[in-house]
């Protein structure tokens, strides 16, 4: 007796995902609730557990689009968990073989014997190096990873002593083209790009802030922050708790527009920009204006690691208010980031970098970071798009305003 495993429901505005990744392998033995699979939406990543214990028997192929409801796979108890692998080799080509026609060879080649893995092929392919050539170590035969990376160191002597010097020296200069479906994260961050600059009225303002106070601050209370509260003391707590208080004194920047409607937010629920290994994510902290500098740490922490596992839910990545994204881990200097519909507004912070600055009358070096707001304008007028910037840009300078609420 087998047991169809179908795509669950993920969410309400969610009616197809991608099997992103095989977590265990056709013909493997499986518990009841054991992960097998991930399945990835516009929006997240899911797992897919089994749902009794058996043989499980793949239906889709890794990069299949799945709508919701659909069968993914097969779970058959009894005897076929001790069959031998001619007998589970078999059925198994048969499922796959009209997937692999539908999509691409890559997915068939996956599954087949002396074949790489998704992995292992791509850094054959980048470094040019044909799976024929490869004797792999893995299951079957399957060329793992390890083995593509010990091709690749023992490849370049052989092309270099076989072939022309200025052909095969330089892989690098080779025009070789590689195509990649989109995911469905990559596809649906592209449409809402693209939605946000057609349908709003997209300004940025900048400044540029003073970092040497909160420098100091942390400098001489981090070690006793993270003593007491298990938790290192960075700089995205200051500016979120700089945000939420300069939003309660301009609400336009916190607000939205709702088909002829202004919808103002009397709390604080700050989404903020993580780069995850398949593109970018924005997780929400709720109810920022009430929380403590540790609080916040903490939730950004938290946040940072699951979006980096790929673990973040709809729900935690949903129902934002205003956005702050920094692209000064990566160095960026100055930029426009694109405000994250439907919220009204954006705060880009930057690198930060010593700068000769005019204070009281004199030429001094001080750490500045360039701020940038994007801001949505038919809801948010100039006036109030400076004085939120200007705000967050006193309180960071002054952190103790942040203690002291004023």
């Amino acid at each position: 007796m087998s047991l169809e495993i179908k795509v669950p429901p993920v969410g309400e505005s969610i009616t197809e995902v991608v099997l992103s990744r095989w977590i265990k392998n056709d013909g493997d033995v499986v518990e009841m609730d054991e992960v097998i699979a991930e399945l990835e939406s516009d929006k997240a990543t899911f797992e897919l557990t089994a749902e009794q214990a058996g043989t499980l028997k793949t239906i889709a192929a890794e990069g299949d689009t799945l709508a919701i409801g659909a069968v993914v796979c097969k779970i058959e108890d009894g005897g076929a968990a001790a069959s031998p692998k001619s007998e589970v080799e078999s059925p198994k080509s048969d499922a796959q073989a009209p997937v692999a026609v539908a999509e691409s060879p890559k997915t068939q080649d996956s599954y087949a014997t002396g074949t790489p893995s998704p992995a292992a092929g791509k850094i054959l392919a980048e470094k040019g190096i044909e799976a024929s050539a490869v004797k792999g170590t893995g299951v079957d035969g399957r060329i793992t990873k390890d083995d593509a990376v010990k091709a690749e160191a023992g490849k370049k002597p052989e092309a270099a002593k076989t072939s022309a010097p200025v052909v095969t020296a330089a892989p690098a200069s080779s025009r070789n083209e590689r195509r990649e479906k989109m995911s469905p994260l990559r596809r649906t961050v592209a449409k809402r790009l693209v939605a946000v600059k057609n349908e709003t009225a997209m300004l940025t303002t900048f400044n540029e802030v003073n970092m040497k106070p909160i420098m100091d601050l942390r400098g001489k209370y981090k070690d006793q922050f993270k003593e007491k509260f298990g938790v290192g003391l960075g700089f995205m707590s200051f500016f979120t708790k700089a945000v939420t208080e300069a939003l309660k004194d301009f609400p336009a920047v916190n607000g939205r527009i709702e088909g002829e409607e202004l919808v103002y937010n009397d709390f604080a629920d700050i989404s903020i920009a993580v780069s995850a290994p398949k593109g970018l994510v924005v997780p929400v902290i709720r109810n920022a204006e009430s929380m403590t500098l540790a609080q916040i740490e903490k939730s950004v922490l938290e946040l940072a690691l699951k979006a980096r596992d790929s673990k973040l839910t709809i729900e935690e990545m949903t129902g934002g208010t205003f956005t702050i994204t920094n692209g000064g881990v990566f160095g960026s200097m100055m930029s426009t980031p694109i405000i994250n519909a439907p919220q009204s507004a954006i705060l880009g912070m930057h690198n930060i970098v010593e700068r000769p600055v005019a204070e009281k009358g004199e030429v001094v070096i001080r750490p500045m970071m360039y701020v940038a707001l994007s801001y949505d304008h038919r809801i948010i007028d100039g006036r109030e798009s400076v004085g939120f910037l200007v705000r967050v840009k006193q309180l960071l300078e002054d952190p103790a305003r942040l203690l002291l609420g004023i």
